[in-house]
């Protein structure tokens, strides 16, 4: 059951219907509806518990839901709200493979699931429903985040999304093609490095995703879309400066600024390989005056204005 009244908004009805704003333009997941961005929310948070950090990203797609909703709304696919999967009784396993039920099933439809996160365990769910839907596809994961979440633990958590992934990989004779741009070297030990080099995975440090240096990131980013078929896309908010998005589990010292992220995220979303895309980690109970709701928010909105028809 989606539950549609927390889209709402200012109305601009002397202004006709080019005023719309997004609480006028998302309607209920439909059975049979034109191919459109499913927008399904992961209230979950159990992975950063379990990682030990803030709790609170449950809130987030709700939260994220009311910073779109009076969002302007320029022409684009359809809009859909698919509703949330929750994460009860501290069951991750069985609420990422939920989650990847409802993606599966969205993509099935046509669709192209956008999942507001909860924490980055998110990812895991994400990615069973993308390569479920596309078991013949190379399928590249590219990670706009602070850490390379690929921590070896004896339980799943919100640092261990891409090793569970590229151990899945390994399972289905699938290349692990991963993409992590904005690590910080203070955030990640010697060991997560050598995990890294040791798994094929490419990254670039957040000193070196500065604007001036656009031109080479966009071919580092070429190169390894036209490595891939399709490509998954999560947004860890993490991955922005403090100052930008201070409701975090962990915010960043130093970061990369929400241009450079919307800019190649925009890319990416042009490219047509576009399978799925998330944004996690948002926490609410640490906000300030919605200063990390309007930036999730807008790269959400960025994301849904390169996909139009």
């Amino acid at each position: 059951m989606v539950d549609m009244k927390i889209w709402t908004g200012r109305v601009d009805a002397a202004e006709g219907e080019a005023a719309k704003r997004w609480h006028q333009a998302v309607q209920a997941m439909p059975e049979n509806g034109a191919p459109g961005i499913a927008i399904i929310g992961f209230a979950c948070d159990e992975g950063v518990r379990r990682n030990q950090g803030r709790v609170g990203a449950a809130a987030g797609p709700q939260a994220l839901r009311k910073a779109l909703a009076n969002l302007a709304y320029h022409p684009t696919l359809p809009l859909y709200d698919a509703g949330d999967v929750v994460c009860a009784d501290s069951d991750l396993a069985a609420a990422q493979r939920r989650l990847g039920e409802r993606v599966a099933q969205v993509i099935a439809a046509g669709h192209l699931p956008l999942v507001l996160g909860g924490g980055h365990e998110t990812a895991y769910g994400h990615w069973l429903g993308l390569s479920a839907a596309h078991p013949d596809k190379r399928i590249g994961v590219v990670n706009f985040d602070a850490h390379f979440d690929l921590r070896e633990a004896p339980e799943a958590t919100s640092g261990t999304p891409f090793a569970q992934i590229a151990a899945d990989c390994a399972r289905h004779g699938r290349v692990f093609r991963y993409l992590c741009l904005g690590v910080a070297e203070t955030a990640n030990t010697q060991a997560l490095f050598d995990t890294a080099r040791r798994l094929g995975a490419e990254w670039r440090l957040d000193t070196d995703m500065n604007g001036w240096q656009l031109a080479d990131i966009r071919g580092q980013l070429a190169e390894f879309l036209d490595s891939v078929d399709v490509v998954y896309l999560t947004i860890d908010l993490d991955v922005l400066p403090a100052a930008q998005m201070p409701a975090v589990s962990a915010p960043a010292g130093y970061g990369v600024d929400i241009a450079v992220v919307e800019a190649l995220a925009g890319r990416i979303a042009k490219s047509g390989k576009l399978a799925g895309a998330d944004l996690v980690e948002f926490n609410p109970a640490f906000d300030i005056d919605s200063h990390g709701a309007k930036a999730a928010a807008r790269l959400a909105w960025s994301l849904s204005r390169h996909l139009r028809r």
